[in-house]
């Protein structure tokens, strides 16, 4: 199984009204998937999401489709920094460790 783990850091905190919006489409877009589970996390301007995935193939295909992808081509506009790695696990791993992964995974800054 695949853990997805992702932080986004907001330009200014007025961006987390956009956030919501695109976070509402994507969780309407999650539940039609075969996703193993889900948590959120965050506060002000740093906001944190894990996806536990069955394989890779759903968890790419979800990414590379409907608003999550619609997201990702504008997430320039709200955010200052997105943060992502993947890893094999069959369960999350604590928010501690999550956010020690995240400092090796993938960055885009904007």
């Amino acid at each position: 199984m695949k853990v997805t783990i992702t932080s986004i850091e907001l330009k200014s905190y007025l961006k987390f009204f956009a956030l919501s919006m695109y976070a509402l489409n994507i969780m309407k877009q999650l539940k039609t998937t075969n996703y193993k589970g889900f948590k959120k996390k965050g506060f002000w301007t740093k906001h944190y999401t894990m996806t536990l995935w069955n394989n890779e193939e759903d968890m790419i295909s979800f990414a590379k489709s409907g608003a999550h992808l619609k997201a990702m081509k504008e997430s320039s506009k709200i955010a200052k920094e997105i943060r992502s790695t993947t890893i094999n696990s069959d369960i999350f791993p604590t928010w501690k460790e999550a956010k020690i992964l995240l400092q090796k995974g993938k960055v885009y800054k904007f």
